[in-house]
């Protein structure tokens, strides 16, 4: 356990952004390493494989719940200096796990087919989508169980072993993806099943190598058996502060698959372009979104401590933070887009959707930054409904137009994106907003019956 309510706030942030950067660096490189073979299988492939990994945000949203909800309860138990209950939270994270992850699997099969057919271009990239979707799915169920570990180890304000685990993953799904899509070694080349195969073996082996790792290394929060019996209570608290969370995941989700649905009218090689673009674009994200998963440790640690001053010293930190490697990526993506989208696919229509794509969009990079950041801070005090709000208000400002405009014979596809620029920058302002009423409400300790007693109870 690593005690975040001393010493200074920006180093905090920043040793912790960076460990947990490496690790969804590697996490957003499964992706991008399946996206690089298959796209040798040609642009069908890649919009199938696309459109199958868009069920990620389906599984994203219920780890969520999960990651969000044992986050907050851990750090904030552990700025209480109460052990037991930050034990409790653990173990009913690893059941709650379990059950997710039958539900990923059992909805999955049964219905994962129909959705794809319906947001593919054409009968050969609804086949590559099922293909995948169908082959990944395993691996999906077992995330779970990675962002139960994981998460219990964040709140407790440590990060390095889930990065180290991710990045020997990583290294064996490189190793596996040539050797399964292409069939580099054997002579019996898997294509789009090889790549979800690569995948969920991969994952695997992470949820072996760290459930090692708690069993040998780990002492503050460990699996205790006796307290695997559903506890009913801890349940509703983790689920009060992780529900609004998965929420945002879900209506991203929603936003992705309206986009896929709208684009499809533009054909295959548009679609693959956007595939390419959003996935550009998640990884360029990762820096920002590093900053806010530490925000939320940090501020659930003194806020359980009511040190309500570096709670707020926290968001600040990650804000500026956050908004500067935003800014540096914005300028790059002006510059040179079609470099990052060609490396993916040399077709040039492809690469002149993605590029596009990257050029308008990020201009949106300092809105979503700072949203990022307001949704740790959310997730640090307890309160993650705000969050939703925003959210909430994007769907309703992008969706319902988006829609309207898919059935305007002038169209074109730039359209959507400048849309998604306007609703971002909105979303960014409303939600600084309710960050600034939150801490006012909520950071006040100097009465009885504070938040903080309020979460503890």
């Amino acid at each position: 356990m690593k005690d975040l309510t001393q010493g200074s706030i920006a180093r905090h942030v920043l040793e912790m952004a960076g460990f947990i950067a490496a690790g969804m660096l590697v996490q957003t490189l499964y992706f991008l390493v399946d996206l690089f073979f298959v796209s040798g299988l040609g642009k069908e492939a890649v919009a199938g494989v696309s459109a199958g990994g868009t069920a990620f945000f389906v599984v994203l949203a219920l780890t969520q719940v999960l990651g969000v909800g044992t986050v907050t309860l851990i750090s904030q138990a552990v700025g209480r200096k109460d052990q037991a209950d930050a034990s409790l939270a653990f173990n009913q994270s690893v059941v709650l796990s379990a059950l997710c992850a039958a539900l990923v699997l059992v909805v999955g099969y049964a219905v994962g087919g129909r959705y794809l057919g319906s947001i593919t271009a054409d009968a050969a990239t609804a086949s590559a989508a099922r293909t995948y979707l169908f082959w990944y799915l395993p691996g999906l169920g077992l995330q779970f169980a990675l962002v139960a570990m994981g998460s219990a180890l964040r709140g407790t304000g440590i990060v390095k072993p889930t990065m180290v685990v991710q990045s020997l993953t990583l290294v064996l799904n490189i190793v596996l993806a040539p050797i399964l899509i292409a069939g580099w070694g054997t002579g019996h080349p898997l294509g789009v099943m090889g790549a979800a195969l690569a995948s969920s073996v991969s994952i695997a082996v992470g949820v072996l190598m760290l459930v090692v790792y708690f069993l040998r290394l780990e002492h503050y929060v460990a699996f205790i058996p006796a307290e695997w019996r559903p506890h009913l209570p801890t349940w509703r608290r983790m689920l009060n502060v992780g529900l609004p969370a998965g929420g945002e995941f879900a209506m991203m989700f929603l936003i992705v698959g309206v986009i896929y649905y709208s684009t499809r009218q533009f054909g295959a090689d548009a679609q693959a372009g956007v595939a390419i673009g959003l996935r550009v674009m998640q990884s360029i994200f990762l820096p920002a979104m590093a900053v806010a998963f530490a925000v939320a440790p940090i501020a659930g640690q003194n806020f359980g401590a009511r040190r309500a001053e570096r709670v707020r010293a926290t968001f600040r930190s990650a804000a500026i933070l956050g908004s500067g490697i935003m800014a540096a990526l914005t300028v790059f993506c002006q510059l040179a887009p079609d470099l990052l989208v060609s490396i993916f696919s040399k077709e040039p229509r492809v690469v002149e959707v993605g590029a596009t794509y990257l050029r308008i969009i990020s201009w949106n990079f300092v809105a979503n930054g700072l949203i990022f950041t307001c949704s740790g801070l959310f997730q640090g005090i307890g309160n993650t409904w705000p969050a939703l709000v925003s959210s909430g208000m994007r769907v309703l400002t992008f969706v319902v137009p988006t829609l309207w405009l898919a059935r305007q014979p002038w169209v074109r596809i730039e359209h959507f994106w400048y849309l998604s620029v306007a609703t971002i920058a909105l979303q960014a302002v409303v939600s600084c907003l309710l960050v600034r009423s939150e801490m006012r409400r909520r950071l006040d300790f100097s009465t009885v019956g504070s938040p903080a007693v309020a979460t503890a109870s």
